[in-house]
């Protein structure tokens, strides 16, 4: 059964300078509910910059952006905080809060004018942090925190937000083999319950293992999409990445390997 879909990106055109060389150039998607997209390609190819555009923070010189049906730009900040979510590569923490004040600034789109958290929104923090493994650094500084540690709270913000749709730069990025297992199961988790979930990568293991769509994106264009069987060939991969590659399936999941490492 066809999912409904919540997030239409439409002829999506953007550049820093007016004059300047255009960052996203024509891109457009579709994500249905309680999917799990991967957007693959080289640094410099757009994808942290779309990733900022669908959050509102960048204006498009044209194209559209729809999210559960409403144009993304009439929306305001408060409405696309509570639907959106981010957990970005890096995040800059200019004060010392503590693990469990950093993730409950998750809830905040959620408290209103002057509004105070209550039982429930604490109760959200304590589930994320339990889900994550990270109780025990409830009360550490940020600032004391290794980057990986980092990261999975960044996440766990994210989580007590409650978005619609979750924005992931680079989540694995950073990560030993625990976490990023970790981080893998919590996405899948995620989208059966779900929120659909959009990442940026650089690195095709990582999309063959979450994700079921997959996006090539070279210079803010579309070079293909669609499922990872058919998108991940060595043709499309090498035309993205201008090296040759193998594309191997073992143990039935899809193996990327670089010429000369066979």
């Amino acid at each position: 059964m066809k999912r409904e879909i919540l997030l239409r990106i439409h002829d999506l055109k953007f550049a820093y300078h007016a004059e300047g060389p255009r960052v996203l150039n024509g891109f457009g998607l579709e994500l249905q509910h309680g999917t799990i997209t991967a957007i693959l390609g080289p640094n410099g190819a757009g994808k942290t910059t779309l990733l900022h555009t669908l959050l509102g923070l960048l204006r498009p010189l044209s194209g559209s952006v729809q999210l559960l049906g409403r144009d993304l730009h009439h929306m305001n900040r408060s409405e696309r905080s509570r639907t959106i979510g981010l957990v970005p590569q890096f995040e800059h923490i200019p004060f010392p809060f503590s693990v469990e004040e950093y993730v409950l600034l998750g809830r905040s789109p959620h408290f209103g004018l002057l509004g105070m958290p209550d039982d429930s929104d604490w109760e959200l923090v304590d589930r994320s942090l339990d889900e994550l493994d990270l109780d025990e650094l409830r009360g550490r500084s940020m600032l004391e925190l290794s980057g990986g540690e980092r990261q999975m709270v960044v996440l766990a913000r994210a989580l007590v937000q409650a978005p619609n749709l979750l924005l992931m730069d680079e989540p694995l990025a950073h990560l030993d083999l625990g976490n990023q297992s970790r981080i893998m199961s919590l996405m899948r988790h995620l989208a059966d319950r779900g929120v659909t979930l959009l990442f940026t990568t650089h690195d095709p293991a990582a999309v063959v293992s979450v994700a079921r769509e997959v996006v090539l994106m070279r210079s803010g264009s579309i070079l293909a999409d669609g499922p990872i069987d058919t998108t991940l060939t060595e043709a499309n991969l090498e035309a993205l990445y201008g090296v040759r590659v193998h594309v191997a399936r073992v143990e039935d999941r899809l193996v990327v390997l670089l010429e000369g490492s066979v």
